[in-house]
């Protein structure tokens, strides 16, 4: 056999490849499966983060600043520790960006406050004198679709397995509840709404601290949840 594929080497070439690459796989698949797994910690969104998420993406904050740190040490010396892929596996859609007129926000989490990003975000300029960044005004005014956020961290938990009602981080508490029922949904919005006057709070801002204790969350409060998320 090996002296008939020796006087035809079209299909010697053929053979030598798919044995190299049946091997490659056999390297590469293990790897790319265990990476892509959530990194230890790593829990799913909560519905306030997940709600912060879409103002987000409603926003185009995506079209501005990547999410993707790379292993250069250009990098990694201005935005901290490179990204590793089991960070996105809640993430739907992924939020890599390709473009940075504004800095990545990956690990933004770890060196802004709340009060930083509703003074950014109020106007970019008195914190970040020169910046092209526009106001977000609005911001403090909308309030969070909540119902929303609720319904995609229910659809993410019975489509994509996405592990709601279980303690991922082994703190004997278990992270997120999520039903169909309209308690669950309640239930949901008061933990949402506590989680939103700690922020509110951390802003120094009265107007957002009154809107949360009237039951209404702005976008903001929404957003700094999903940035301060980002670490």
């Amino acid at each position: 056999m090996f002296g008939w594929l020796e006087k035809n080497p079209f299909f010697f070439a053929v053979g030598v490849f798919v044995v190299i690459a049946f091997a490659g796989l056999i390297e590469i698949i293990p790897d790319f499966a265990q990476a892509s797994r959530p990194l230890v910690g790593t829990k799913p969104y909560s519905v306030l983060e997940l709600a912060g998420r879409q103002v987000y993406i409603k926003d185009s904050c995506n079209a501005c600043h990547s999410q993707l740190i790379r292993p250069f040490k250009s990098e990694t010396d201005r935005y901290g520790m490179y990204s590793l892929t089991g960070e996105y596996a809640y993430d739907r859609p992924f939020l890599w960006g390709s473009k940075r007129t504004g800095p990545d926000l990956h690990r933004v989490g770890n060196y802004r406050t709340s009060d930083w990003h509703a003074n950014h975000m109020w106007d970019p300029t008195s914190v970040v004198p020169g910046s092209i960044m526009p106001a977000y005004k609005h911001m403090f005014t909308n309030v969070t679709d909540l119902e929303t956020a609720f319904a995609e961290a229910l659809t993410v938990k019975k489509v994509f397995n996405v592990p709601y009602d279980k303690d991922i981080d082994g703190d004997g508490k278990i992270d997120v509840v999520l039903g169909d029922s309209p308690a669950d949904f309640e239930a949901a919005k008061q933990r949402a709404l506590q989680e939103a006057l700690v922020i509110a709070k951390e802003t120094k801002r009265e107007d957002l601290v009154n809107m949360v204790k009237e039951g209404k969350i702005p976008e903001i409060v929404a957003l700094i949840a999903y940035l301060n998320r980002l670490k």
